[in-house]
């Protein structure tokens, strides 16, 4: 699947006025604060690092790019609230609350959500990312680990998957548009490869494992 425009953006300007106030609002803790304006869809953007969520219910793109790392695309079909999150490994307990581990991530998301209105009960999830983008790690494959954990996490907190594109080899761009909860997936090439590693990598860094997760701190 490749990201492609939308038939319901606008088609007016850039609103710089909106994309300045999306600037200037304070942001919680691990929320997202890198808009722009993306010509690709006409409207206003904003970027997913790792261990980072963001969560609204209005027109806007929220994009990530992953390696071995998951993005989960959480819709309420009732309220229209959408979010995505971008996690690096699995587990979460006694980590610090890092949004870069799976647990603490999904929480980070599901309780954003519900302040905004959305309701447990009507969530549905599009998942994303888990590749093994570096061949030859087959030993301690994280983004298969990942993959697992998300869809345990899911099956065990009743919330449908009605898509996914995880695992096999590829880095991945996405694309979650919360109005509508439309969510496309663009499989990229190896030559990007380099620049996701080393991203991912240095987001790694700054984590504490664990005991149970100190063996797979080293992503690649």
């Amino acid at each position: 699947m490749a990201i492609a425009s939308t038939a319901n953006t606008k088609n007016e300007a850039p609103d710089r006025e909106r994309l300045r106030r999306l600037k200037a609002q304070p942001r919680q803790p691990g929320e997202a604060s890198f808009f722009w304006y993306e010509p690709a869809f006409r409207c206003e953007a904003v970027k997913v690092l790792p261990g980072e969520y963001f969560v609204d219910d209005q027109e806007i793109a929220i994009m990530t790019t992953l390696g071995s790392c998951i993005a989960a695309c959480l819709w309420d079909r009732k309220s229209g609230i959408g979010g995505l999150n971008h996690f690096m490994l699995p587990g979460g307990v006694g980590v610090g609350d890092s949004g870069r581990y799976g647990a603490y991530a999904m929480e980070l998301l599901i309780n954003e959500m519900m302040k905004r209105g959305a309701l447990r009960a009507s969530l549905e999830a599009k998942v994303f990312g888990g590749g093994q983008v570096i061949k030859g790690m087959d030993t301690i494959n994280i983004g298969e680990r990942n993959t697992r954990f998300v869809l345990d996490y899911l099956h065990a907190e009743g919330i449908p998957i009605v898509s996914k594109d995880v695992l096999d080899v590829f880095p991945r761009k996405v694309c979650f548009l919360p109005v509508g909860g439309r969510a496309m997936v663009k499989r990229l090439s190896s030559s990007n490869i380099a620049t996701i590693v080393a991203r991912e990598r240095a987001a790694a860094k700054q984590i504490v494992p664990t005991s149970a997760d100190r063996k797979a701190v080293e992503l690649f």
